[in-house]
């Protein structure tokens, strides 16, 4: 884990302002915690609201599995060498998506995937960001051919801003590692 490179404290939801008190309450009514995440961005209600807000619509409307979901966030943030999102998503995929363990540690590793069709959405997620949405004409045919469309290639983009948002947050607040999410670690 990094060291935080800004001043902010996490805020709790008594600390924190209305706008981003509101979301905090009603996560921890959902989820019976606040993510130390959570409590990151909400120093910036703006920045809080919009990650909650594009991480609900791309769980909603991106028009992927919940495995494919947590293929993609996995692969993002591991991209992006984000410890936090690595834990919390392998937590996700291991208890409510119900990725199998083997996928989501190939991810983990940087390995392939097992799966052919799910390989192939890690691999486009992987060429979407390292090209900055440029993939060459090949790399996008073999996504389509894999079963994949066009809309989900927006979708990754999605995505991407979504990981962006959350995993720079880490990154400068050095966000500790929540106890729900220690049981997979990323180093």
């Amino acid at each position: 884990m990094s060291t935080h490179q800004v001043a902010l404290a996490p805020l709790s939801p008594e600390a924190a302002e209305p706008a981003a008190k509101a979301i905090l309450d009603t996560t921890k009514a959902q989820m019976g915690m606040v993510p130390n995440m959570y409590g990151a961005m909400a120093n910036l209600p703006v920045l809080l609201d919009s990650y909650v807000h594009g991480y609900g619509l791309f769980r909603a409307g991106a028009g992927f599995t919940p495995v494919e979901q947590e293929v993609v966030f996995l692969t993002l943030s591991r991209e992006n060498g984000c410890h936090y999102c690595v834990a919390a998503h392998s937590f996700v995929a291991d208890h409510l998506s119900h990725v199998p363990p083997a996928h989501t540690d190939a991810i983990r590793d940087g390995n392939e995937i097992g799966d052919r069709k799910l390989a192939a959405l890690a691999v486009m997620t992987r060429t979407m960001f390292t090209t900055r949405g440029r993939p060459e004409p090949d790399d996008v045919a073999a996504f389509l051919a894999a079963g994949y469309t066009e809309h989900h290639l927006l979708a990754i983009v999605l995505a991407i801003s979504v990981k962006t948002i959350s995993n720079y947050t880490n990154h400068l607040f050095g966000t500790e590692l929540d106890p729900m999410f220690a049981g997979r670690a990323w180093t």
